[in-house]
């Protein structure tokens, strides 16, 4: 089975090319692929024709890939598209049809993570639902579970009560001051925290002076740095690019050393936040 990833690539909004980029992605050396059940911003049927393709033209295995997804709940899909489960059912229902429209979809029998894309609209339906994705779990279908775009740290302990989050996947950005309390929580209870918007929502990070001198030390770019020093904080990046090069880019921060007293610097900070706004308020 694939290791947790430290990058992976993000499979929204891609539309008719998401087969194409799913490919383009592998190829370059990405391991691990975030997608969903909502073809409102997703196109989990043609994750699935990538991972075909993959292995039949590239020898490139199911199982040495990470791949995610989610149940959606209905007030984020599109009811005018086909939806993957019946939202009359009661919950457990939703997520079982969902569930297997994915396996479907994606041509497995397991994922990696299975996530709630956001919690429920209420905290006993977000309960219900997470009992329906422990009971994946429990059957093997599921290694991990976790939930996304959920911030506020009393529905992870909330959660946790009936069993400990897995994975967090949220936005984190300089818009919600990085996220700190749920990336917190994350990091004290080992919980592995996923990032998304790391780049687009923050271009006042991107033009930091202090960001801009930690590039030009380590010979790379300011988003090669973001993505580093989130890793050095334990965060896993997820990156959309389109671009053939920007996804090398991507991958080559494995390789960037950032100078001992940049790496000592980022040793000591909270958040990535700290260190771009500390001193400029």
């Amino acid at each position: 089975m694939a290791s947790v990833p430290t990058m992976i690539y993000g499979t929204a909004w891609k539309q008719e090319r998401t087969a194409e980029l799913v490919v383009k992605a592998i190829l370059a050396g990405f391991r691990a692929l975030d997608t969903a059940c909502q073809p409102k911003h997703y196109r989990e049927d043609a994750v699935g024709e990538a991972l075909c393709i993959l292995q039949e033209k590239h020898a490139i295995k199911r199982e040495d890939l990470f791949i995610q997804t989610k149940f959606t709940p209905i007030n984020g899909q599109d009811t005018a598209k086909p939806l993957p489960y019946d939202p009359s059912t009661p919950i457990p229902e939703q997520i079982k049809a969902s569930f297997r429209t994915s396996l479907a979809n994606l041509r497995t029998t397991y994922v990696d993570s299975y996530l709630l894309h956001s919690p429920l609209s209420t905290k006993a339906r977000t309960l219900e639902a997470w009992r329906a994705l422990m009971g994946l779990q429990d059957a093997g279908m599921v290694r991990m579970i976790g939930v996304s775009n959920v911030y506020d740290v009393g529905v992870l302990r909330a959660l946790a009560k009936e069993r400990e989050v897995q994975v967090v996947q949220n936005r984190w950005y300089e818009g919600n001051e990085w996220d700190r309390d749920v990336y917190g929580y994350c990091r004290a209870h080992g919980i592995l925290y996923q990032s998304f918007w790391t780049l687009s929502g923050s271009p006042s990070l991107l033009k930091h002076p202090k960001l801009v001198a930690l590039a030009k030390a380590g010979h790379c770019t300011p988003e090669q740095v973001i993505f580093k020093l989130a890793m050095m904080h334990g965060i896993v990046p997820l990156t959309g690019t389109k671009s053939e090069a920007h996804m090398k880019d991507d991958l080559g921060i494995q390789d960037i050393e950032l100078r001992e007293e940049e790496s000592a610097i980022a040793d000591k900070l909270r958040s990535v936040g700290d260190m771009v706004f500390g001193e400029a308020g």
